[in-house]
């Protein structure tokens, strides 16, 4: 069957896209510049943007890079969870409203295995109460605002998600995979991370005393900072099993790069917000899988409005203990309406200022931020990338379209990308993503490009850049300035990709681009819309 593949016009780039290794493949792309290819591939592009089961076909094949804002427990989508839920004998509520620990009996609780045979019209309800499924767009919209279905789903399939790591992980890299990504930077934390919080609020330490209650904590960290790696251990050696990536069956997301980030959750006592930010930095400073560290939960929570600026004032605190740990913030998903305009005004100047965020994920109030133009300016001069979230923004704040900012820090040179958030609450993948940035927001091709690119260069993955200071898309360092992408690249350039994880995945992205180009321009013209 691979031979008969094979044999089809355009089949062997193709074959490089799906994901089955560059390499050699490459030499089938075009002879012409690569300017050419571009810039046949963006006119594509623009004949099939008002076509979108052809957009579709073309974003899905097109190679993304990253996704840099991904939380490990909203990526599968309930599907997965319920399976595992089944798998692990676990129950579910029987009037579709959650899933719950065994024991499964009496009238309330059943079995969750093999529900989607036994009771599809159940299954269906618990589709609905585990993600965005039927719910109506936006806060205030009804019967049910979009921002609490969304918030209120993680607690409903905590049982299967706190008790699974592996099986999330695995569905993650298989979801990005399907996506052409390379690279997945998601958020999650072990067990050990949030029983230290819990030790910690136990205390009864001083949350106006860090200096204190860190030297406090500090005796007592080693042994749960063990315990959460041995977790991670075993998270990542359960989703490899899952895959079968020993084997000669492995699966693509194998191939798929996973770092994390530890975060806290923002709306308990300080104390528990600190002692989780405390472990979740020694972990990023201890063992290489984790790279960064965030804050979680409803940032329009009323302790986590109370408590901003103490939170910021334990990032900037733990920052000078752990300095090369970097941060990227959950910061500005707020709007009018869901918060007075008060709390508008100051939150991603604060993440950014005081508690030292290299990244701000959603910055959907920038408009409303005091100073804003100056705000912009200074984030595009410190190249602060911000993560986009398009459908997440639609369905919690109910942000959508022209009243999104995208275009907004586009044009002030904010450094962007798209990414997913919860794909498998909002039941989305990160194709969607770009789509609606192609329809909604008008990005073309170009700009496509631009952000897949950042995603890795402002992602935090160990290692130098493939390219040079200021030059994303443009030039190389010189280590690789010659080297050809259809040829194994020697000498220092071969070097420089083996000791940087980020250099490796960005090479190869060019790689995969290359090819996707390459395949393109071999497309049958049905493919391409009116093209002559």
């Amino acid at each position: 069957m691979l031979t008969r593949f094979l044999s089809h016009p355009g089949a062997l780039a193709t074959f490089v896209t799906l994901g089955f290794g560059a390499g050699a493949l490459l030499m089938a792309a075009p002879a012409e510049a690569d300017s050419e290819r571009t810039k046949r591939t963006a006119e594509l592009m623009e004949d099939i943007r008002d076509q979108p089961p052809r957009l579709r076909m073309f974003l899905q094949r097109m190679p993304k890079g990253g996704d840099i804002h991904h939380h490990l427990w909203g990526a599968p989508w309930p599907e997965t969870l319920l399976a595992e839920a089944g798998e692990k004998g676990l129950c579910v509520h029987a009037d579709g409203s959650a899933i719950a620990p065994p024991p499964c009996d009496g009238d309330e609780l059943i079995s969750a295995e093999g529900l989607a045979r036994h009771d599809s019209g159940l299954y269906a309800e618990l589709l609905n109460a585990l993600s965005m499924r039927n719910t109506p767009n936006g806060p205030g919209t009804p019967p049910v605002e979009g921002h609490d279905q969304f918030f209120a789903t993680f607690d409903r399939f905590a049982p299967v998600a706190a008790g699974s790591p592996g099986a999330l992980l695995s569905a993650t890299k298989r979801l990005a995979a399907l996506d052409h990504l390379g690279y997945v930077e998601t958020m999650s934390n072990p067990g050990a991370l949030h029983a230290f919080g819990a030790m910690a609020q136990s205390r009864e330490l001083d949350a106006d005393d860090l200096d204190a209650a860190f030297k406090a904590l500090s005796s007592e960290i080693a042994s749960p900072l063990a315990d959460a790696r041995e977790e991670v251990d075993a998270m990542f050696s359960d989703a490899d099993s899952r895959l079968g990536c020993d084997g000669r069956d492995a699966a693509p997301g194998c191939d798929v790069t996973v770092r994390l980030q530890g975060f806290a959750v923002r709306t308990q006592a300080p104390m528990a917000v600190f002692g989780e930010l405390m472990m979740a930095f020694a972990l990023a400073d201890a063992d290489p899988r984790y790279v960064g560290v965030n804050l979680v939960a409803p940032e329009d929570h009323p302790v986590a409005l109370e408590d901003y600026d103490r939170h910021m004032q334990m990032l900037a605190f733990l920052s000078k203990q752990y300095p090369e740990v970097p941060l990227a913030l959950h910061a500005g998903e707020l709007t009018l309406g869901l918060v007075p305009p008060f709390e508008l005004q100051d939150h991603i100047r604060k993440a950014i200022e005081v508690g030292g965020a290299r990244r701000i994920g959603h910055g959907v109030s920038i408009a409303h931020e005091q100073h804003a133009p100056q705000l912009l300016q200074a984030m595009a001069e410190q190249n602060v990338a911000v993560e986009i979230n398009l459908t997440s923004n639609d369905v919690i704040l109910g942000v959508r379209g022209a009243d999104h900012p995208l275009n907004l820090y586009r044009n002030t040179g904010v450094p962007l990308v798209l990414a997913t958030d919860d794909q498998g609450v909002s039941r989305i993948d990160l194709t969607r993503e770009y789509e609606r940035g192609v329809t909604e927001h008008g990005l073309d091709y170009p700009a496509l490009v631009e952000m897949a690119r950042n995603s890795l260069e402002y992602s935090f993955l160990t290692g130098e850049s493939l390219w040079a200071e200021g030059e994303v898309g443009e030039t190389r360092v010189a280590a690789c300035q010659d080297a050809a992408l259809d040829a194994t690249p020697g000498g220092d350039c071969a070097r420089l990709i083996k000791e940087s994880d980020r250099a490796r995945l960005q090479w190869q992205f060019e790689q995969n681009l290359m090819a996707f180009e390459a395949d393109v321009a071999q497309w049958p013209q049905w493919l391409g819309g009116d093209r002559r």
